[in-house]
This record gives structure tokens, sequence and C-alpha cells, in this order.
């Protein structure tokens, strides 16, 4: 029987499971491809499964005003690609209804989990607080104390502070919206970066990523996500 409880920002429903954090959408384990504004539509559905999501909600979060683009034309292309991806039809829908001139709401039942307590910041050693100005120029891999696989780098300090801000809050949507806008780098753990500066080591580095498919992008990375520094 499986586990009833489910990892923080897993959802699932129907065949399908979210995974808020990453950004991903599998279809019986199988990876379905949808990102950008379709999976952040999907995102902001299941947050409220049940509600109205009204077409100016989408427009405000979705489509500023300040960008040049036709947001009718956008948010039903956006829909219809993510109809695709779950095998739904406007005409019967299982998962997504459409309120005419209104906006849509996801009907379907869905499972997920609250969170458990965290161990994203405990307290770390003394040892791993040494200032330690001779770390740029070296190589370091990237970790995770907690185990998993992969570690959320962000872009820069001030999105680390943002994001640590959206897990105190349980927000993951808004976790989801970092990755999705490339806010946060999902790198995995074994991945090599550089040092590029260490003007807080306590805090973490300023890293270039060696690998992987952000290879050659900057980041942040916490000084708890960096092991082999000497």
């Amino acid at each position: 029987m499986p586990d009833a409880q489910s990892p923080h920002g897993q959802i699932r429903f129907g065949a399908y499971h979210v995974d808020l954090r990453t950004g991903e959408l599998r279809k019986h384990g199988h990876k379905v491809r949808l990102a950008g504004r379709p999976f952040q539509i999907l995102a902001m559905l299941i947050e409220q499964p049940g509600e109205l999501l009204t077409r100016k909600e989408l427009q405000s979060k979705l489509w500023p005003v300040d960008t040049f683009v036709d947001f009718e034309h956008g948010v039903n292309a956006a829909m219809q690609t993510l109809r695709r991806a779950l095998c739904d039809s406007h005409k019967r829908p299982r998962y997504i209804e459409t309120l005419p001139r209104r906006g849509y709401r996801f009907i379907a039942a869905i499972e997920g989990a609250e969170l458990k307590s965290s161990t994203h910041h405990a307290p770390r050693a003394k040892s791993q607080l040494q200032a330690a100005p001779g770390w740029v120029g070296q190589v370091a891999t990237i970790c995770d104390e907690t185990g998993r696989n992969y570690v959320l780098l962000p872009a820069t300090e001030e999105i680390l502070e943002e994001m640590r801000a959206c897990e105190a809050a349980q927000d993951d949507l808004g976790i989801s919206l970092m990755v999705a806008n490339e806010k946060l780098l999902l790198v995995c753990c074994g991945t090599k970066v550089k040092i590029l500066g260490a003007a807080n080591p306590d805090e973490g580095c300023h890293v270039r990523i060696l690998g992987g498919q952000f290879v050659g992008e900057k980041a942040f990375a916490p000084r708890a996500c960096l092991s082999g520094l000497a």
C-alpha cells in the first residue's frame, strides 16, 4: 500500500504527479513535457482546487502590463498546451473547467501533504563557517545535507532570501514560479562549480556551474550545498 504522506510540493491527481518545486509533470511515472506559462497556470490552479482562477489574475501574474504580448491569444494557447498535456477537453473536462469570460477552475480531486518539520536550515557546525578567502578559483561539488539528489541554486543572494521566505511560508507556487523563471536553477548533486567570489563564506559563494543543463551559468550556492573546499 502506497505511503499516504507525500514530500513537500508533491501533488497527485488521477494518473498525474506534479512536483511544484522542480516544475515537473509526470503521468504514470513518465515525464510529460510542460514548461513556462502552461505549467505556471497548472500550478496556480492546483494551489486553489475548486476555486475560480480569473483571467484577470492570470494576466496580472503571468503577463505583466509592461510586456508587449497579446494576452488573449497567449492565455488561450497556454491553456490548449496544458489541456493537451493532461489529455483533457474543454467540452468534457476532467481536470480544468472553463467558465466563459471569467476564467478557469480545477475540478479533479487532488492529493498532497503538509510540510513536515524542515531540516533545510539546520545549524551548521562551526568548522563549516570558517572564512576562507582562498576559495576563489577552487572547484567545489554541489551536495545536499538532507539527502536529495538535487538542489535549488538561486541566481543571486537576494533571490536566496526570496526563496527562503517562500519556504518559510510553505509557498510552493512561489518556488515553482521562481524555477519556471530560472531565478532558481535545479542543479543535480555531484555537479562541479567554480568559486567566483566568497565575500561572505559563512553564507555561501558566487559560483559558475561547470556541468549539466546550466553549464556556464552563474549562481549563488549556500555554504551547506558546497563540498570539497579546502
